[in-house]
């Protein structure tokens, strides 16, 4: 089979996770469109609003999210779906030289100023960097640590290397100053671990 649905997540024989994200924005996007008439009500506080959008929606997009290893490209058709949600929150912003509504959208810039939790992207990083933790902690008895530690046999095909789960852990703690560090032997510490994982998460990229 070229792919199959394990529970809600899409599995491929070639082992990517574009059709899974795809799926789980789909998910999303319903969900959204289920509740978007509460994001929008004037009767909400933005604060209510966003706590809808973090634990209804949020959850749908992110269903398994500690497994992949995204590219550049998934992390903009994820910011893309939560600027979204954001706009329909913070809705139409004021001009201040005209004061008129602006009929454009809000800029990306100003939502992040508007919006001070993590972005989705961080909220992936950070749950990912939790279950690395975890893995790594497991010990060689546990299947899922062997997995991770395992070399598989055979020669890799042609072309350029595709990136690996744990490259994307190396690439968050080079963000934070802990770069060519083991991360295993790093999360054995389980609260300097925690604390990096925190500083992944708060992390503001431009």
């Amino acid at each position: 089979m070229e792919d199959f649905r394990y529970l809600v997540t899409t599995l491929t024989n070639q082992n990517s996770i574009q059709e899974d994200i795809k799926s789980r924005l789909k998910s999303g996007n319903i969900c959204y469109h289920s509740v978007q008439n509460l994001l929008s009500s004037i009767l909400l506080s933005k604060n209510l609003k966003i706590k809808v959008y973090r634990t209804i929606a949020l959850p749908f997009v992110l269903y398994g999210c500690e497994t992949w290893s995204l590219t550049l490209r998934e992390e903009h058709r994820l910011m893309v779906f939560e600027n979204r949600v954001l706009r329909r929150i913070f809705g139409p912003k004021r001009d201040e030289v005209t004061a008129d509504w602006r009929k454009l959208h809000v800029h990306n810039e100003e939502l992040n100023d508007l919006y001070c939790s993590p972005n989705i992207v961080q909220v992936i990083k950070s749950k990912r960097m939790r279950w690395a933790g975890h893995v790594a902690r497991m010990g060689d008895r546990r299947g899922v640590y062997r997995v991770l530690v395992g070399k598989p046999d055979g020669k890799r095909p042609l072309g350029r290397p595709r990136r690996k789960w744990d490259d994307n852990i190396k690439i968050d703690l080079q963000e934070v100053g802990c770069g060519g560090m083991d991360w295993m032997e790093l999360a054995q510490d389980r609260d300097r671990w925690w604390a990096l994982m925190n500083a992944v998460m708060n992390l503001r990229v431009p």
